[in-house]
């Protein structure tokens, strides 16, 4: 699943990068089918991120990644205090 995941996110950066913003990958609970995201740059604050996130990149990382159930964004699904680069 995680390299599904990563295939999948590397399809959709080049959208995100032509707005000014990017997407990484926090997380992956293989298990719950639930993946944590951080938009960054322009996308990361942009009113529009909420449905960037729901409507765009959980819509196509669910398509094309099996099991994935969840996408969850840092600062708009929870918040992440002190989260490890990595």
């Amino acid at each position: 699943m995680h390299a599904q995941l990563l295939e999948a996110v590397d399809a959709i950066r080049p959208a995100l990068q032509s707005d000014g913003g990017d997407m990484r990958v926090l997380e992956l609970d293989e298990e719950g089918g639930v993946v944590d995201i951080e938009l960054l740059g322009a996308c990361g604050g942009c009113p529009m991120s909420t449905m960037t996130l729901k409507a765009g990149i959980e819509r196509i990382l669910r398509d094309r990644v099996p099991g994935l159930n969840e996408v969850r964004a840092k600062g708009i699904d929870f918040d992440v205090v002190d989260q490890p680069e990595g």
